[in-house]
């Protein structure tokens, strides 16, 4: 059941689906959790805000936007963590990060993640990307749902302030960005040393793999270039996907 923005009163099970991607699409909407993250999704989307749910009466900063008081046992039920914030938003469903196409306006610096299978990775690696000034976001199908409760948690709030688009055409993605002048950096345990592929790139797509095995075949033959992180050998073999992209990013601004 989609989201009645007449305010009229839902029970408390249509919050807990929103919990699973069904549900979420059924409704069109997701669950942000916390203040905080409240907070950046109003100051990045604020007219995707529908509605706040809270145990206690909030400050007129948020009063603008319908309330609802429910009781503590009652939020336990609906927020995914162990230990629940006091507050949740009930924020619109961005559809159009399930479409096939680009943007119109793309950004310079895109990232693009195959595979990434565990929610809080992807949702680090999307914040990382907006703290860095990344445009958009591609994911496979075979990521971690980025609206989910764990990795929107882990953007902390931060998942509307870029594009994203899940979806599994995304060889056709990089082929258009490819067209279009994007250089294709890809971060591969076998790769080559050299940073500076990273910097002074005008359009720059790189891509980031899954946790165990790392980018398929597929993207690494397409990619431009492909980058191994430098790290003291016989001390670690590799890092997680979340450093490796959080450095990466970092250098592509130097």
């Amino acid at each position: 059941m989609p989201y009645d923005e007449t305010n009229q009163l839902k029970p408390i099970k249509w919050y807990k689906d929103l919990a699973t991607k069904n549900g979420r699409l059924a409704a069109k909407a997701f669950l942000v959790e916390g203040t905080r993250a409240i907070t950046q999704i109003i100051s990045s989307s604020p007219n995707e805000l529908l509605e706040i749910v809270s145990i206690k009466q909030l400050p007129s900063f948020y009063g603008k936007y319908a309330q609802r008081l429910v009781t503590e046992s009652q939020l336990h039920s609906i927020c995914s963590t162990k230990t629940p914030q006091e507050t949740v938003a009930v924020v619109r469903l961005p559809m159009d990060s399930y479409s096939d196409h680009l943007p119109d306006k793309i950004g310079n610096k895109i990232l693009l993640l195959e595979d990434i299978q565990d929610p809080g990775n992807v949702g680090t690696l999307i914040r990382s990307a907006v703290a860095f000034g990344f445009s958009g976001v591609i994911l496979t199908e075979k990521c971690a749902d980025h609206l989910s409760p764990k990795c929107v948690q882990s953007t902390a709030g931060t998942v509307l302030s870029l594009w994203i688009r899940r979806t599994s055409r995304y060889l056709e993605l990089i082929e258009a960005l490819k067209l279009s002048g994007y250089v294709f950096v890809a971060a591969d345990i076998d790769g080559i040393e050299d940073t500076s592929v990273l910097q002074h790139k005008d359009k720059l797509l790189l891509a980031l793999g899954n946790e165990a095995s790392g980018l398929s075949r597929t993207l690494l033959t397409a990619s431009d270039h492909i980058l191994r992180i430098p790290i003291i050998q016989g001390k670690a073999e590799s890092l997680n996907v979340g450093a490796c992209g959080a450095i990466c990013m970092y250098l592509s601004n130097l």
